[in-house]
């Protein structure tokens, strides 16, 4: 989930990231949302900061935070949890 704020809006550079990811395993395996903090009680921790942040999700359950957009890391993170 790309967490982002209104004033900044999402992080688009960092969706051909996940579409080259999905396109190589699968798009079952990986879905991609995104999520405005200021409309979302339960993202109110994430208000407030000038970075992307993208929440890993496997399961319901929170796996993995990444800040910034370090498509490296992104990749790395991904695969880790697939």
């Amino acid at each position: 989930v790309d967490v982002f704020q209104a004033w900044c809006g999402p992080c688009k550079p960092v969706v051909n990231v996940f579409q080259k990811i999905r396109n190589q395993v699968g798009s079952d395996l990986l879905h991609f949302a995104v999520a405005e903090v200021d409309s979302i009680d339960a993202l109110e921790k994430y208000r407030g900061q000038c970075e992307p942040v993208f929440l890993f999700y496997t399961g319901g359950e929170l796996v993995a935070v990444v800040r910034g957009a370090d498509a490296p890391l992104l990749q790395k993170t991904i695969l880790k949890h697939l």
